[in-house]
C-alpha cells in the first residue's frame, strides 16, 4: 500500500521540482496581469484565473490585476438603451455611456472578481485608476484616415501614481484595477483600454512581467494563412509587425512594446480559454502563448 502511495505522488513531486528554478527567478517580482476575454465571461475559467493569481501571491510572487469589461458594458449599455459605437477599435464613450461604464467596471465587473479571489483568503483589494490618482489621463483621439475623431470621453494616459498600489503589495495585498483614468484637465473620468491601462502600470510599478490574456493562442507568424504561433520576439521584431495585426492585437501588442521599453524584463500574450494559462506560462519549461523580449535582452534567460 505504502508502495503505491509513493508512485501516484511522485509525478507531484517531479511538477513541484520542475517549477523549482521558476520559483527562484521570480520569487519578490510583482507581475501584472490583463484579465480579460473568454475569460472573463467563463465560470470555470475564471475560478481558474482567481487560483492562479493566489497562487502566484503563495508562491512570493507580487500578482496586480488589471481589467476591463466589454462585454458586460455592451451589455449595460444595451439594457440603457444606449447604442454601442467603435471607431478605430475604441469605444465611443458618450458622458452617458462613462456613467454606465464606471458603474459596471467598479461596480460589477470588479466587485466579482475581488470576490472569486478572496475566496481563497482576505487577499484582494478593488480601486480603479481614480483612487489615490492611480491613473491620470487626458482626452485621446485617433486618427481615422488622417483626421483626428472625437470619441467621447476616452482617455490617454499621461501620468500613473503607483503610491497605493506599492502599499498594498508591501501589505500582501492583491490590487484589483478598473481601467478608468482621473482627468488631468476637468473633474471627469475617462474610459482606458485597459490594455494600455495594464502596460502603463507595470512599466511604473518596474515589473518583472506582464500577463496579457487574449482568446487566441498569442501572435500568429502569417494570419490567416497559418496557424504556426511565434514563441519569443524582441521588441524591434514587434515593432515591425504591428501594421501588419488585426485591429484586436493592436492595442495588446502596443501595450507588451510599451512595457518592455519602459523597463518590463519581458510582456506575454497568453491563451486566456486554457484553464491555469497563467501558470503553465511562469513555471514550466514549454511556456504558451507569445513573449516579447527588450531588444538589448534579445540573447538572455527570461
Amino acid at each position: 500500500m505504502t508502495t503505491t502511495r509513493k508512485h501516484t505522488a511522485l509525478p507531484k513531486a517531479q511538477i513541484l521540482i520542475e517549477a523549482l528554478p521558476w520559483l527562484t527567478r521570480h520569487h519578490g517580482k510583482t507581475v501584472v496581469i490583463k484579465f480579460g476575454g473568454n475569460a472573463m465571461v467563463n465560470e470555470e475559467l475564471k475560478a481558474a484565473f482567481a487560483q492562479d493569481v493566489v497562487f502566484l501571491r503563495h508562491a512570493g510572487l507580487k500578482p496586480v490585476v488589471v481589467h476591463g469589461g466589454g462585454p458586460q458594458i455592451s451589455r449595460a449599455l444595451d439594457r440603457h438603451g444606449i447604442v454601442s459605437e467603435f471607431k478605430a477599435g475604441l469605444r465611443v464613450t458618450t458622458e452617458d455611456a462613462m456613467d454606465v461604464v464606471r458603474m459596471v467596471l467598479a461596480g460589477q465587473v470588479q466587485r466579482e472578481l475581488v470576490g472569486l479571489l478572496n475566496r481563497h483568503g482576505p487577499l484582494a483589494v478593488g480601486l480603479t485608476g481614480e483612487d489615490a490618482h492611480t491613473m491620470t489621463a487626458t482626452k485621446h483621439q485617433p486618427r481615422i484616415d488622417g483626421a483626428l475623431v472625437d470619441i467621447g470621453r476616452v482617455g490617454e494616459i499621461t501620468d500613473i501614481d503607483t503610491g497605493a498600489i506599492e502599499a498594498l503589495l508591501a501589505d500582501g495585498r492583491i490590487p484589483v484595477v478598473s481601467s478608468i483614468a482621473r482627468s488631468q484637465d476637468d473633474h471627469h473620468v475617462y474610459n482606458v483600454n485597459a490594455d494600455t491601462a495594464a502596460a502603463a502600470l507595470a512599466a511604473a510599478l518596474g515589473a518583472e512581467t506582464l500577463m496579457v490574456l487574449t482568446d487566441v493562442e498569442g501572435l500568429y507568424e502569417d494570419w490567416p494563412n497559418s496557424d504556426e504561433v511565434i514563441s519569443r520576439l524582441t521588441a524591434s521584431q514587434l515593432e515591425k509587425l504591428l501594421p501588419e495585426l488585426s485591429s484586436g492585437m493592436v492595442p495588446k501588442m502596443e501595450g507588451c512594446l510599451h512595457a518592455v521599453r519602459n523597463g518590463v524584463r519581458n510582456a506575454r500574450v497568453i491563451d486566456g480559454r486554457v484553464q491555469h494559462s497563467i501558470l503553465l506560462e511562469i513555471f514550466t519549461d514549454e511556456g504558451i502563448g507569445t513573449m516579447v523580449v527588450p531588444d538589448a535582452h534579445e540573447g538572455d534567460a527570461v
